[in-house]
């Protein structure tokens, strides 16, 4: 659906983004990610066809958007961080204003305000001034007026910035049921909010890109060994913690045993595995025959945050590499 080969953009001596290539799959949600200044919001313009590259290509929707603007632009729906509203306006009035804007026919309008009204839950305002209403009220107004021409593509920046919990939990939710109908680039500095709500994420940094996959992928990437939560609890009586550890330690291809707290007699470790070594198997093996009751294990990952900033750390900002 997206389609970034080489993409570079120079500023007179400044190159925001440099040589950059990703591919987005149909609909997929993907977080957009990067430090300020990393040519993130660039790499956007040239995608809405609000910039053209200096170099490279770029596709959406198969579409060229040096070659064919208006026809990526048909295909394309974009909600900035702060919504292009008109405050004077009704909240339906506003809707078939951006409809016929965007090319839809004067009797479909209606039946498609009707639509997305519904789908972003802003029926109950319908009629209300868009200055009247609420930060998250307008923001679901600003995903209406992305999605009312139907697009192959939704850009999303920031689209929970300045919103209240509830708020930031029914905008997540709506994303993610756009999914499927739309591909979605979400740009956004909350990286919880990329765990929670995207498929694969691109980061970026000093305007080349350090990585392309799934969160779980680098994680496995950047660790190259596993670290496995394990809670053990005697059958009988009590268990001393340090008679946990050692045997936890002498399982084979397990490097180091971190202990975490020991709550209700159950005592709850870190354990981390040599590279390349799988341990989960012989270290519930090892609980049993000792005789105690393996309460809990499961392998933990990297939180986007770690990963974020190992891969955006280093000098070069590329140490890590990425999949084209």
């Amino acid at each position: 659906m997206i389609k970034v080969e080489s993409l570079t953009k120079r500023y007179a001596r400044t190159v925001a983004v440099d040589g950059i290539s990703f591919e987005v799959e149909k609909g997929r949600i993907v977080g957009f990610l990067g430090p300020n200044g990393a040519g993130k919001t660039t790499t956007m313009r040239v995608l809405t066809c609000f910039m053209p590259p200096t170099s490279g290509t770029a596709r959406v929707a198969g579409f060229d958007v040096l070659q064919q603007p208006l026809e990526v632009k048909k295909r394309i729906g974009y909600l900035p961080e702060s919504p292009p509203l008109y405050p004077e306006m009704e909240v339906v009035e506003y809707l078939r204003f951006v409809g016929r804007l965007k090319g839809i026919p004067k009797s479909a309008v209606d039946r498609r305000v009707d639509e997305v009204c519904e789908r972003c839950a802003i029926t109950d305002v319908r009629t209300r001034l868009l200055s009247k209403l609420s930060r998250g009220y307008r923001q679901r107004v600003g995903l209406a007026q992305a999605i009312i021409h139907n697009p192959d593509v939704l850009i999303l920046d920031e689209p929970t910035a300045g919103l209240d919990p509830k708020q930031i939990n029914e905008t997540r939710r709506l994303i993610k049921s756009l999914a499927g109908d739309h591909t979605i680039i979400l740009s956004t500095h909350i990286l919880p909010e990329v765990e929670q709500t995207c498929e694969q994420v691109i980061i970026i940094d000093k305007g080349k890109l350090v990585a392309t996959d799934t969160v779980e992928n680098l994680t496995h990437r950047l660790r190259g060994s596993e670290t496995v939560a394990v809670e053990v609890a005697p059958r009988d009586g009590a268990l001393e913690t340090a008679e946990v550890q050692r045997r936890l330690e002498q399982v084979p291809g397990v490097s180091r045993v971190i202990f975490k707290e020991t709550r209700d007699n159950r005592h709850r470790f870190e354990v981390e595995s040599l590279e390349g070594r799988s341990v989960r198997g012989a270290l519930a093996r090892s609980v049993v025959e000792a005789g105690w009751d393996l309460v809990e294990l499961h392998a933990t990952a990297l939180s986007l945050e770690q990963i974020f900033l190992q891969l955006t750390a280093s000098e070069d900002g590329g140490a890590a590499g990425g999949k084209p």
